[in-house]
């Protein structure tokens, strides 16, 4: 009975933890993460796995390549390069993919690295594969950093006039494949999250303004692949991240852009219309005065 209540705790605990890194600014993300597991240090791994954190990368020790980090190349304190294969710092017992499997995460970071090149002009992307029952799994991340640049106003410019100084955009794609060797078919389940932050200055007004949040989206397709050529996997795979990402930059520009224009639209339409009361008003009095 004890370890039942105990268990319930924990799961309490849990689904509380989530649903507060789900209410507080997305931007604090990783500093709320950090408090919330030192209260409840026996939830580090449950938190860790449950919780898209913003992308970090580290330089390869064996190749000078950038990656990015997460939770599906980190074993223990360790993380996997998708260049070199090995963890850093070194881990002798980590996990890897099967040899298969690693010849086509190879290509994978490959192709990506062009599509990344291609769509986001900078930034860093990594693949990471393992074997998953009745077919693979994998994870492919992107990370586009715009660096900090000052927005040099004059003192009659409009807030409206506002620029980007800093932003930042990761993307998660989790994928699961099964695999139907007999019909040279798979079923593809992908899970996107895409982390959004920005920072919009206007120093003649003196005044920082953040937006930030993130969206979490899935889609599942059935398609034939080349028993011959299993690198037409991530042509299937490529093809729906490529339609899950203009969908979300859609649905991005649709609930935060456009919200915020709208609410600033009316903030801006509120003082337009008072202001033009008290002149009105004012223009009224100094007619009756004069007449």
């Amino acid at each position: 009975t004890q370890t039942l209540n105990l268990g319930k705790m924990a799961e309490e605990q849990l689904s509380a933890a989530l649903d507060l890194m789900r209410r507080l600014p997305p931007k604090n993300l990783k500093e709320n993460l950090s408090s919330a597991i030192a209260l409840v240090p026996d939830l580090v791994e449950d938190l860790l796995s449950s919780v898209d954190q913003p992308l970090e990368s580290m330089m390869c020790p064996d190749t000078s390549k950038e990656f990015l980090l997460c939770d599906y190349n980190r074993d223990g304190d360790s993380y996997r390069s998708p260049w070199s294969n090995k963890y850093s710092p070194p881990l002798e017992d980590g996990v890897q993919p099967s040899p298969e499997l690693r010849q086509l995460e190879i290509a994978a970071n490959e192709t990506f690295d062009k599509y990344r090149e291609q769509y986001y002009e900078g930034g860093v992307s990594s693949c990471y594969f393992w074997d998953n029952e009745g077919g693979f799994a994998c994870c492919i991340v992107i990370k586009k950093k715009s660096p900090k640049k000052p927005h040099l106003a004059s003192e009659d410019d409009d807030p409206r006039s506002a620029t980007v100084s800093e932003g930042t955009w990761d993307s998660i794609h989790v994928a699961e494949v099964a695999v139907k060797e007999a019909e040279q078919r798979a079923k593809y389940k992908l899970t996107t999250t895409v982390m959004l932050g920005l920072d919009a200055t206007c120093e003649s007004q003196g005044h920082v303004s953040g937006l930030s949040g993130n969206l979490t989206r899935a889609m599942e397709r059935d398609r034939g692949f080349s028993a011959a050529d299993p690198t037409s996997h991530i042509t299937n795979l490529g093809e729906m991240i490529e339609e899950m990402e203009g969908k979300m930059l859609d649905a991005i520009k649709e609930v935060y852009f456009g919200k915020t224009r709208e609410v600033l639209s009316l903030t801006r339409t509120g003082v337009d219309q008072k202001m033009m009361m008290q002149q009105n008003l004012m223009a009224e009095m100094a007619r009756r005065r004069g007449g």
